[in-house]
């Protein structure tokens, strides 16, 4: 290759030039390099400062042409970007590389530039996006979206990260904690990605993961978990996690999705008929006008199915959540003391509170 560039150069220097980047970037490909090297590398053939930009990711790579991290302007500011070209995979944009030359761009500053791109879709494709946590919800978006052909979902997923048909851990987040924080308590050691969704779910945050420890998520989150099953697409585990993330309370912040059981069902009842059953209208009726605290002592009580255990759990006297009990079975005209009635209750507070989640 060395002998025909110089060859060619003698006869038109610049596809001599070319064909020496040419065999640059092939000898940095054939050596593997990741990312912050094919930067460094580019950077000193350049002799500017190179930039490389991961949309997936938000991942940006600026080198100088001594091989250090580059300093001063960033990428995008007034007069920065000299010449850019995008990074493609699969047809897809997932990044860009640029120049940042303080003068005219050099003839070959564009071969330069494809090949360094080239290289950077490689080197993607090998390893991976960088570990951050927040990912571009356009592309998480795709990946968990109905209505994606499998194949546009599966390149969704290798460009965040993911191997093809490994199974994934896929949570719904309502947080007043920062979404990248969440993702790194509850996934610390494996691939992690969030984002915010628009559209079914809207402003529900997704995390998808390798892993998911339930007892890590913090104060102030609920989350409702589910996981890819077999052949299952990907919008399908969404959706269920979406669903148990309807069923989360302040006192079951954390809900997983095979663990409601029959209790799923009650999520597909239509919100007009839930809402003309005489349980559910009692409730509602009783909600508006109740204190905290006798919402917390059915929850309790539903919960336990035990008066002393509610009593525990609410840290009063049972003589205390007794009297709360016979004000709440006259008012919901219900005999919380018997099993059916217990159930009646429980019924109603759940779609009481699966109607109010979706009002």
């Amino acid at each position: 290759m060395e002998a025909l560039a110089l060859r060619l150069s003698g006869l038109d220097p610049y596809v001599g030039g070319a064909i020496r980047i040419v065999a640059f970037y092939d000898t940095l490909m054939r050596r593997r390099v990741d990312l912050p090297a094919l930067a460094r590398a580019s950077a000193g053939l350049a002799e500017c400062v190179t930039g490389i930009r991961l949309h997936g990711t938000g991942r940006v790579v600026r080198a100088s042409p001594l091989g250090t991290e580059a300093t001063g302007p960033a990428a995008g500011e007034e007069g920065a970007v000299s010449t850019a070209v995008p990074v493609t995979l699969d047809e897809e944009e997932i990044g860009v590389v640029w120049l940042e030359r303080s003068g005219p761009p050099n003839p070959l500053d564009e071969v330069l530039l494809d090949r360094l791109a080239l290289a950077v879709a490689a080197a993607v494709e090998r390893y991976g996006p960088a570990r951050t946590t927040m990912a571009d919800p356009a592309l998480v978006e795709l990946a968990v979206g109905t209505g994606t052909d499998e194949a546009a979902r599966a390149r969704a997923l290798r460009l965040l990260g993911f191997a093809a048909g490994a199974p994934l851990h896929v949570a719904a987040v309502r947080s007043a904690v920062p979404l990248d924080r969440v993702g790194a308590l509850v996934c610390p050691s494996g691939l992690v990605k969030a984002a915010v969704l628009a559209g079914p779910g809207g402003g529900t945050g997704v995390l998808l993961a390798t892993a998911v420890d339930r007892s890590a998520f913090p104060e102030g989150v609920r989350a409702g978990l589910a996981d890819s099953a077999g052949p299952e697409p990907l919008d399908a585990t969404w959706r269920r996690a979406r669903t148990a993330l309807r069923f989360a309370s302040a006192r079951e912040p954390v809900i997983v999705h095979a663990e409601l059981g029959a209790l799923a069902l009650l999520a597909e009842v239509p919100p007009a008929a839930a809402r003309a059953n005489a349980d559910v209208t009692a409730l509602s009726r009783f909600a508006a006008g109740a204190s905290p605290e006798d919402l917390e002592t059915l929850d309790a009580y539903c919960a336990t199915g035990s008066l002393r255990r509610a009593a525990d759990l609410l840290h009063l006297h049972h003589s205390s959540v007794s009297r709360r009990l016979d004000h709440l079975s006259r008012t919901l005209a219900l005999d919380l003391t018997t099993p059916t009635g217990l159930t009646r209750a429980r019924l109603a507070l759940t779609t009481w509170r699966l109607l109010e989640d979706t009002a």
